[in-house]
């Protein structure tokens, strides 16, 4: 089993008198994204997001296809919606905008993110997109079932972070080695790791699209988090497993040694995924990393794998009876627009909660399950049982003692008459 390696604690960008950060210069980037119905189905489910935090941009314009990292960083995202053909789009669809809004939420200019604080913001963005859809699941008899996956990836200097709830995959190639840094949440995965099954026999398994856990099939999920250190000329790639699914790994690596533009290597990726049958939406990001901000590539890189990051606990007043979900009427409204199964997890909120008015204010940030502290009472907001008034007579005693009495009599009575 792979054992967490955490790294220390970033210091802001742009910090030379520490020598933990590698990022003392620019880091470039050029990218694409592309997604595909692919063959057999007649919707595409997949949604996918590319976005510059600093400028608080998103989508494929030409100023976010190439450029410099700001202080804020960058953030991508696929994400593969199940539940049919409306339900997966609009849970794909508010995975990724939800992601986006709490992940660009009160940024201060002149404040860079640290390390820390983008990875929790990344899994508290999760957590709060996955409530969300299983709310709206909940709330739309036509929706029950929507869930989607979700992996993510967000940089800041030189450390690259992912955090995936699902199947869909990410890759980083070096000095053309290409390594999964993410780890499937499936069936077919847990089977091949327990030593149940090989890889040979996974391409045939009848179960292989299982997944263990999606966001909206369940209150709560455990984002897996880990991340990697980059280096000049790394190449990320995000996808839905309608490639990673229909096209080898080899060739996967192949198009993107073999081709300089991230727009043709999407281009050849999703091509490659429907001529070998198309049986999924397809859907891939790829980014190139380069610039002075990036350590070479040196004895001192370490080689990628998957490696576990683990955030440190936060400050009391940061945990989690201190901001605990406010009254439901201050929460936002049931979208009106537009499968595998899920477990609940230890990670996040515990319950669901079913709102209702008109008040459009995102949902708070759901903190992690791991951190509490002692409170000597429930703080304004906090969700306790209700209390059930069990309804009394209040009729006096005499009273009662009266009508038992009574009772007694008449029924002494009755007897007697019968008896006679």
């Amino acid at each position: 089993m792979t054992q967490p390696d955490t790294p220390h604690s970033s210091p802001v960008l742009g910090d030379s008198n520490d020598a933990s950060t590698g990022a003392r210069g620019e880091i470039r980037v050029k990218l694409f994204a592309r997604t595909d119905v692919g063959q057999i189905r007649e919707h595409n489910e997949d949604n996918f997001l590319v976005a510059d935090m600093s400028r608080k941009t998103r989508g494929l314009l030409e100023a976010n296809r190439t450029g410099v990292i700001g202080p804020h960083g960058a953030l991508f995202a696929v994400c593969d919606g199940m539940g049919g053909a409306a339900a997966g789009e609009i849970a794909s669809q508010l995975a990724v905008d939800i992601l986006y809004e709490r992940m660009v939420e009160h940024l201060e200019e002149g404040h860079p993110l640290q390390r820390d604080d983008l990875a929790r913001r990344l899994v508290r963005a999760i957590e709060a997109a996955g409530l969300r859809i299983f709310q709206e699941a909940k709330l739309d008899r036509t929706r029950r079932g929507m869930g989607t996956t979700v992996t993510a990836a967000a940089l800041v200097d030189d450390h690259l972070f992912f955090a995936q709830v699902g199947d869909s995959r990410g890759y980083v190639m070096r000095q053309g080695q290409l390594v999964q840094l993410t780890r499937d949440q499936s069936l077919v995965n847990q089977l091949i790791e327990a030593g149940q099954l090989t890889e040979e026999e996974a391409e045939t398994f009848e179960h292989n699209n299982i997944i263990l856990q999606a966001l909206g099939t369940a209150d709560t999920v455990q984002v897996d988090l880990t991340y990697c250190e980059l280096r000049r000329g790394d190449i990320l790639l995000l996808c839905s497993d309608g490639l990673s699914g229909m096209v080898r790994f080899d060739d996967i690596r192949e198009a993107l040694r073999t081709t300089a533009e991230p727009i043709d290597a999407c281009k050849q990726l999703t091509e490659r995924a429907n001529q070998a049958g198309g049986h999924d939406n397809i859907t891939v990001i790829v980014v190139q990393f380069d610039g002075e901000g990036l350590k070479p590539l040196g004895q001192d890189a370490e080689p990628l794998k998957y490696r576990k990051y683990v955030l440190p606990e936060e400050p009391a007043d940061n945990t989690v009876p201190h901001r605990m979900i406010p009254e439901i009427s201050s929460m936002p409204p049931a979208m009106s627009h537009g499968h595998g199964p899920g477990s609940s997890a230890p990670q996040g909120l515990s319950s669901t909660i079913v709102y209702s008015g008109t008040n459009t204010s995102p949902l708070p940030p759901i903190p992690p399950a791991t951190t509490s502290a002692p409170s000597s009472g429930p703080p304004p907001g906090y969700y306790d049982e209700e209390r059930i008034d069990i309804p009394g007579t209040h009729v006096p005693a005499w009273v009662v003692v009266v009508l038992v009495v009574g009772v007694i009599l008449v029924l002494a009575g009755t007897a007697f008459l019968f008896l006679r």
